[in-house]
């Protein structure tokens, strides 16, 4: 009995580098996986492939079983189509894999409108439509009576959680994702759904492009810490039964390591005095909280 038999998976953006990986990964779980990938250049240049088709065929050749969907994940109505295309090709679903991304590099003073809108479409929007999509179908069937058993997976980024210079659009559109985890995790528990996300650190098209490793290569015959399939192991476990008591996550997976991270986390706390806070008080508070210089020490003085 493999971990994911009998499950039914969507992986977006499933027909290159880290969402090939997720989607092979799964297939090799006994999952059966709707392939959905646009074909779009790195910086979403019109398709002029199908890559979807080609994991497809890796898929069924190993015996599992697969279709290939070449939808943009950015248009609202192909979200809902992936949910049914999945129900009425294998009966059901059970996991969706949100992976499908663009980059715009550029400072913040630099990036335009385009920009923007290219990366936010692909990146938020498409996470969110296909997650509304998906949730809608788990809602309606757990109201029914039916054993829902549910799993989004999200994928954020370093820049979404920690910032990174000359990703300005990027790292916002990631980090929205992690709210729209955090709080699909919230709405979609009662009904037996989990929402996750993680942080793959893989040598893909978008890391080689634009963090200085053009022509570092991935010998496939050796482990490689940066090999785009190392995240999805846990991407397998986390589409599994077997993961159900964890929703609301963050895990950034380094090499073979994984790291659990804690986005905004509440920490240390002081009070002003009494009453409502005043303005006065508030420099002291914050340079106490942080370790900075004592309130007590004018501007200006040694």
């Amino acid at each position: 009995m493999k971990l994911l038999d009998g499950r039914v998976a969507i992986v977006t953006g499933g027909g290159r580098g880290i969402g090939r990986e997720h989607c092979l990964e799964l297939a090799a779980c006994g999952a059966a996986v709707v392939v959905n990938d646009f074909g779009v250049g790195l910086h979403g240049e019109a398709p002029t492939e199908s890559p979807a088709d080609e994991v497809v065929k890796e898929i069924q050749a190993k015996g599992g079983r697969a279709i290939a969907d070449a939808t943009s994940v950015a248009d609202w109505n192909a979200g809902a189509g992936l949910v049914k295309k999945a129900i009425a090709e294998f009966g059901r679903l059970d996991i969706v894999v949100n992976n499908a991304g663009i980059v715009r590099e550029g400072r913040i003073h630099t990036v335009s409108e385009d920009d923007w809108d290219a990366v936010m479409e692909v990146h938020v929007k498409g996470t969110f439509s296909l997650t509304r999509h998906a949730c809608e179908h788990w809602r309606e069937a757990s109201k029914s009576g039916a054993q829902v058993s549910g799993r989004i997976i999200n994928t954020t980024s370093r820049a979404g959680l920690f910032g990174m210079t000359g990703l300005a659009v990027y790292g916002t559109a990631k980090a929205a994702i992690v709210g729209l985890t955090l709080n699909t995790a919230i709405e979609m528990e009662r009904y037996g759904v989990t929402a996750n996300a993680i942080c793959p650190v893989a040598l893909t098209r978008m890391l080689s492009s634009n963090r200085g490793m053009e022509g570092r290569v991935i010998d496939e015959g050796a482990w490689d810490p940066l090999h785009p399939g190392n995240s999805s192991p846990l991407v397998a476990w986390l589409a599994s039964e077997e993961s159900g008591w964890m929703t609301g996550q963050v895990l950034q997976v380094l090499g073979n390591t994984v790291i659990r991270v804690h986005p905004w986390a509440g920490g240390e706390q002081l009070q002003g005095r009494e009453g409502r806070l005043k303005v006065e008080d508030v420099g002291r508070i914050v340079r106490t909280l942080y370790g900075a210089r004592p309130t007590d020490i004018a501007p200006g003085s040694s």
